[in-house]
């Protein structure tokens, strides 16, 4: 392909991000995805103490690493590798393993923030966004964070409220209007799977066996 097919899959914590991004690689065949994660690219502070990064507002849009991820996702679009950094959720900061991903004929940038900037929104050929409902998204977050994490059902609750709600509300629930396709009901399953089969016949028709 000239260039690649670029899907933005948006969303509020816990509402079936990762789940629809599955269904692409499954669909298409994970030969022909690279899939860049945004929780990856959040800023790296490894000068703060921890305690000072605990209070960070990992859920608003300057939490992120912008010129990185723009830049990474410019080179895969160029067909150039890039090493995706990693995210140490228990520490809060950047771990010290990277991820080489090479460039592909779908680059998918799964995140709460792919339609937040205009420079990303401008590479996408398709932009998605994957609309759960609240009470949903803080059980899954809930569990996960407990499960992955390392953290306490209070510190969960205590962080939904003070920024994941308010955040969600005024951040990334307005970026919904920029979006091609709304999944309702999280991933839905007969949506991503119509989606996801027209991407794989665009794709055969670029790059025929």
């Amino acid at each position: 392909m000239n260039k690649p097919f670029i899907i933005g899959i948006a969303g509020g914590s816990g509402s079936g991000k990762t789940t629809v991004t599955q269904q692409v690689l499954s669909t298409i065949g994970e030969n022909l995805v690279t899939v860049l994660i945004q929780d990856n690219y959040y800023c790296d502070e490894p000068h703060l103490p921890f305690e000072q990064r605990l209070k960070t507002n990992y859920d608003h849009p300057d939490a992120f690493d912008w010129p990185l991820l723009i830049a990474h996702l410019e080179a895969l679009q160029r067909g150039e590798s890039v090493a995706m950094p990693t995210y140490d959720f228990t520490r809060y900061q950047r771990a010290e393993q990277s991820v080489m991903l090479n460039a592909a004929p779908v680059i998918v940038l799964e995140g709460l923030f792919p339609l937040y900037d205009a420079r990303l929104r401008d590479m996408m050929s398709l932009k998605i966004f994957v609309d759960t409902d609240a009470d949903v998204r803080f059980i899954r977050r809930l569990r996960r964070d407990i499960a992955e994490r390392g953290r306490t059902t209070e510190s969960v609750i205590t962080q939904y409220l003070a920024t994941v709600r308010p955040m969600y509300n005024q951040f990334i629930e307005p970026t919904r209007r920029y979006a091609d396709v709304i999944l309702p009901h999280g991933a839905n399953v007969a949506a991503v799977d119509m989606i996801v089969t027209k991407v794989a016949s665009l794709i055969d028709d670029e790059c025929p066996t």
